[in-house]
């Protein structure tokens, strides 16, 4: 059976992993030091904190808003459902916001309309790995703390030279550009703050955790202050710290890998009833999964896949939507369709070529 999910631990990880405990400094020490240095640099941020849980995160890039108790934030229905729960337990009400059909984001105008009923600052998902109008939505003066848990990675052309001297020059030399990544802003620059877990699933791991960053030079020392106060219990140990400071240099190469995958089977569903979500090509979004809009009933596809030895899974199964369906069912009505249809097939590096071949064939079949 080809699962759903697979690790992209190899060698160098597990080698670093093994030298943590073979020096016996598993705690929150110099490689936790050291992933930091690495976040800022991957990210271009002005400063990083890791920590033990993307929850810890939510509550600290909270306090760092400095909210006043009881301030509605904002978050898509796709969100996982663990984050109501984080803002809710840090004394904040939440507005859940459907979604667009197209890209399972939340849009400028679907969060125009949530500042109209009271949101006063948005936690930005970037789910699936598909970049928001994030642009837009910062446009609109509603402070933003993004969420590049399953982004991580994507970057976001400039657009405002185009049909200029300069957007003609750019176009030419798009390879230097994709090289330097001068003109435009990477997943995590948008927000004020910006968390990205480290879970099991997420883009990059360290088997549990979440970095939590601030983009600019005047945000940091407001984030630092805070961060010089917490406890070390709630730090990221070095023995994560040291799969995940691989994981950051290696993601070059695993993004490399997936991308051709998500080429291969986005070709073979083309001409079959079920779609995939509109996403930048190239760099604007990151090969998270692949995600597909079924056209027919999941449980129908998933008993097709399983006969081929093919785990799929419910790509927001552990959604806002999920748990709380009966009380959103009329305000968020795509976010609730797309939760019964969207489905994710394998796609992860350490797939073989076979295994490629066989999942680029069922996608092309299924009914």
């Amino acid at each position: 059976m080809i699962q759903t999910f697979s690790s992209t631990i190899r060698r160098k990880e597990m080698d670093a992993v093994l030298t943590c405990m073979v020096d016996e400094k598993i705690g929150p020490g110099e490689i936790n030091a050291r992933l930091i240095q690495t976040v800022k640099e991957f990210f271009s941020c002005a400063g990083a904190v890791a920590l033990r849980s993307p929850a810890i995160a939510v509550k600290y890039a909270l306090k760092a808003m400095n909210l006043e108790p009881g301030t509605t934030v904002m978050v898509s229905a796709l969100s996982p459902s663990w984050l109501t729960f984080a803002i809710e337990e840090n004394g904040y009400s939440v507005l859940v916001l459907d979604v667009d059909e197209a890209t399972a984001q939340v849009t400028a105008d679907i969060v125009a309309d949530g500042i109209q009923k009271g949101g006063r600052l948005l936690i930005l998902s970037e789910s699936l790995g598909i970049m928001p109008e994030a642009e837009k939505i910062v446009a609109l003066g509603i402070p933003v703390i993004e969420d590049v848990s399953q982004s991580a990675g994507a970057f976001v052309e400039n657009t405002e030279a185009e049909g200029s001297e300069q957007g003609a020059q750019n176009a030419n030399n798009s390879e230097e550009k994709k090289e330097d990544k001068t003109d435009g802003k990477k997943a995590g620059s948008f927000g004020v703050f910006t968390i990205c877990g480290l879970e099991e699933h997420d883009v990059i791991t360290a088997g549990g955790g979440a970095l939590l960053m601030a983009a600019s030079r005047r945000d940091w020392p407001v984030l630092k202050t805070i961060v010089d106060a917490i406890p070390s219990v709630e730090m990221l140990p070095d023995i994560n710290a040291a799969l995940a400071l691989v994981q950051l240099k290696e993601y070059g190469r695993n993004e490399q890998t997936r991308k051709e995958f998500l080429t291969l089977f986005t070709r073979a569903v083309m001409a079959g009833k079920n779609k995939t979500f509109v996403r930048e090509a190239d760099d604007g979004s990151t090969a998270w999964s692949f995600p597909l809009i079924l056209n027919s009933g999941f449980r129908d596809v998933k008993q097709y896949t399983q006969k081929k030895e093919i785990e799929i899974q419910l790509a927001f199964e552990n959604s806002i939507i999920s748990v709380r369906q009966d009380t959103l069912f009329e305000s968020c009505k795509t976010a609730k369709a797309l939760y019964l249809r969207t489905a994710l097939f394998p796609l992860y590096p350490r797939l073989h070529r076979s295994q490629v071949e066989k999942i680029t064939k069922v996608l092309g079949t299924l009914p």
